[in-house]
């Protein structure tokens, strides 16, 4: 039964109902060539936007078109930016595709207003146990499984090699490295024109938040509208230190926080930055990028006193519920997640596969390739995050806590004041 359809999303992205007549592309139709009997076309509306991936996601999809001839895929290539109010337009119109790739975090105010499908009947049960609990609690909302978890990041720290040698610096080699680890080789590799590191944190929120977890910082209790928000020690444990390392320590650079981590790159090749911290989906950018010569390294997963913990916020597909083909676009995406798919999806876009089968092919792929080995131990403290869980996150993330995450960065307000800023923040939008 469809919940009942409120205006939540609605009201946040401020946009109307628009009437989109001829140019529908939403629920699956029949092929116009076949007549009553012929195939039926799934539209796949994916966000993959590098070569690699969009290539790996359309030899799964051919492979599954030569399969089954009644039951036809179609990509509808789309793009990360603007993708929240575009989905508004789409579910509201009546236009949505019937399977939507996007991420765990942003979907569950659709799913709060009922315009995403319950998959846990459909869910292939090997592919089920493939994956771990809390990854699927993740896309779990009011005991619905709204979603198939596929890949995620984490945040990782990239080094240049021969500038931490010539500092004295002793690369870390052990399981995890801790935060006073990272500050004191930032501090060590800070010389003249060099900064020990570069963070493009432009948009802070994600980062900040995923990274609290180390420090058991949640941030939020409760779900759906019931959620309440905490801000204390442990939530501003992370901005504090990049706060310190930046103007007591003067080992981050100052303009790269209003950087993205794309452009901060720049200054890491060309030696201005000894370290940057970035998604873990950066190391093929840096391997296909990177200046001949770069020597660079992956280090270990950054590790909080409560060790080395992250956010699984991970990339998801939905299928719309007013899609005339629930049950096939399920079939597809069983098909899709299988382990060799996936592991090529997430080996081309350097991201952590949700499932066992598909990180265990990965590590077959990369197994020359000393920086996957740190991205897959970072993906082994990924846990589902209490702001998944929130409906109006979204919503805060944007309007609130970018803007005070990015005041407190720039030196312009106290850490107490950020506090009171996400705090009151989150109240008006709560009521």
């Amino acid at each position: 039964m469809k919940r009942i359809r409120g205006i939540g999303a609605i009201a946040f992205a401020g946009i109307a109902i628009l009437t989109l007549g001829g140019c529908q592309q939403g629920s699956a139709t029949k092929d116009s060539n076949d007549g009553e009997g012929g195939a039926i076309t799934l539209q796949f509306q994916s966000l993959s936007d590098q070569p690699d991936a969009q290539a790996a996601v359309k030899a799964i999809v051919d492979e599954w078109n030569a399969e089954n001839s009644d039951v036809q895929v179609e990509i509808v290539q789309a793009g990360w930016d603007g993708t929240f109010d575009k989905l508004v337009t789409q579910f509201t119109g009546g236009t949505a595709p019937d399977i939507i790739h996007y991420e765990a975090s942003s979907i569950a105010s659709f799913a709060a207003d009922g315009y995403l499908a319950d998959l846990t009947d459909y869910i292939d049960s090997d592919l089920k146990s493939d994956i771990s609990d809390g990854i699927w609690d993740s896309v779990t909302q009011d005991g619905e499984i709204i979603a198939y978890p596929s890949t995620l990041q984490s945040y990782m720290v990239f080094a240049n090699a021969d500038l931490l040698e010539t500092a004295g610096v002793e690369i870390p080699t052990g399981e995890t490295m801790t935060w006073k680890q990272l500050q004191e080789m930032a501090a060590a590799t800070t010389t003249g024109e060099t900064y020990g590191l570069g963070w493009g944190l432009a948009s802070p929120t994600a980062t900040i938040m995923s990274l609290a977890l180390g420090f058991d910082g949640g941030f939020f209790s409760g779900d759906g509208t019931d959620a309440s928000i905490e801000v204390g020690e442990a939530e501003l444990a992370v901005p504090e230190l990049i706060h310190e390392m930046t103007y007591t320590d003067k080992s981050v650079d100052p303009t790269s926080l209003t950087q993205s981590g794309s452009d901060v790159l720049a200054s890491f090749y060309g030696g201005k930055a000894a370290m940057t911290v970035q998604g873990s989906f950066q190391a093929t950018n840096i391997a296909n990028d990177a200046p001949e010569g770069l020597n660079w390294v992956a280090l270990p997963p950054l590790e909080g006193s409560e060790g080395a913990i992250q956010a699984a916020n991970p990339q998801t597909y939905s299928v719309n519920i007013d899609s005339e083909h629930v049950k096939e676009s399920a079939e597809f995406l069983n098909f899709f997640m299988s382990g060799d798919n996936l592991a090529q999806i997430a080996y081309a876009d350097a991201l952590i596969p949700s499932s066992d089968s598909a990180r265990a092919e990965v590590e077959k792929l990369a197994a020359d390739n000393p920086a996957w080995t740190q991205v897959l131990k970072s993906g082994e403290g990924l846990v589902g995050p209490p702001f998944l869980k929130v409906e109006k996150y979204t919503e805060w993330k944007d309007t609130v806590a970018t803007p005070a995450f990015q005041q407190y960065l720039a030196d312009q307000i106290t850490a107490d004041q950020l506090a009171e800023q996400l705090t009151d923040g989150w109240s008006s939008i709560a009521g």
